[in-house]
């Protein structure tokens, strides 16, 4: 198996990490933060010192929370410093804007960029059963092809352009914020009428909506499970905020954006940024509670 480098330890990286490991890849790793590091080392990978390094081992992996994260580490420097023949496969969500200037700044160094968002949780990661929405040059994807298919079941590839990759994957988590809130709604009702919520997600997966996003975001909402986060408000708003930017990009107009930054913000406001996405059933909760004592 091929040695690769990876940036980025959060809940996601680290999952991907313990894959890439567990399928035999030399695995070399870096995070601002050491703890993940020490965690990761613990299962075999071999720290990095810096960024820069990273590119000394070839292909570089990043899983980091934003586009102002990753523009912070892949700078004009570390690129300047990386080899002749060096590749970088970004696996975060970012905007369709930041993803065109990593990739152009990439390209002016000679490296090869791959936007490779991935489809899935960190329990769906450390199964190596994610879904890669792939773009960029297609003889960097057929080289790296080996490392995705141990961390994934399918790989859809989009063509050179590395925007369609970002904008597909912005286009998936607006359905999931979208039926994050509708369980929100459906579940606030059949409480009211004093219906046991985990009984109607029971109805309801087992009949209309069989997806994953139903029976597993329907009982975290039904049993108010929001921790430990599989995927946070925050960074649900930071997903919300891509949409926004990408309906920009491409002028479009999505009416219930507004309305869904509402109901984000208002969960931040409550303390709840740090709380599983699904957790802004709570602020429809909180709207139902406040409408009952008039």
């Amino acid at each position: 198996m091929p040695a690769v480098a990876f940036v980025g330890l959060g809940t996601m990286g680290s999952a991907t990490v313990s894959r890439l490991i567990e399928t035999g890849h030399e695995v070399h790793v870096w995070n601002r933060s050491p703890e993940p590091v020490e965690r990761m080392r613990a299962l075999g990978a071999i720290p990095l010192g810096s960024v820069a390094e990273a590119f000394r081992i070839g292909t570089v992996f990043s899983m980091v929370a934003d586009d102002a994260a990753a523009e912070s580490l892949f700078t004009d420097d570390v690129l300047s410093a990386a080899p002749e023949g060096a590749a970088h496969v970004n696996l975060a969500s970012l905007s369709v804007a930041a993803t065109r200037r990593l990739a152009s700044a990439h390209r002016m160094r000679g490296i090869d960029y791959l936007a490779v968002p991935v489809l899935g949780r960190a329990e769906v990661a450390a199964a190596g059963a994610l879904n890669l929405v792939a773009a960029g040059p297609e003889q960097a994807l057929k080289r790296v092809e080996p490392v995705l298919q141990s961390i994934g079941k399918r790989t859809w590839y989009l063509g050179d352009d590395v925007a369609a990759a970002s904008v597909v994957k912005i286009g998936v988590n607006f359905n999931l914020i979208h039926t994050l809130q509708a369980l929100a709604e459906s579940v606030t009702l059949v409480e009211a009428a004093g219906i046991d919520p985990s009984v109607f997600v029971d109805i309801l997966t087992d009949t209309a909506y069989t997806g994953t996003a139903y029976t597993g975001y329907g009982r975290l909402i039904a049993e108010r499970r929001y921790s430990p986060p599989g995927f946070t408000v925050g960074l649900g708003l930071k997903d919300l905020s891509l949409v926004e930017s990408a309906a920009a990009d491409y002028d479009v107009v999505l009416p219930t954006v507004p309305t869904l930054r509402t109901m984000f913000e208002a969960a931040i406001g409550a303390e709840l940024g740090d709380a599983d996405w699904s957790a802004i059933a709570e602020v429809t909760r909180g709207l139902a509670a406040q409408h009952s004592e008039r």
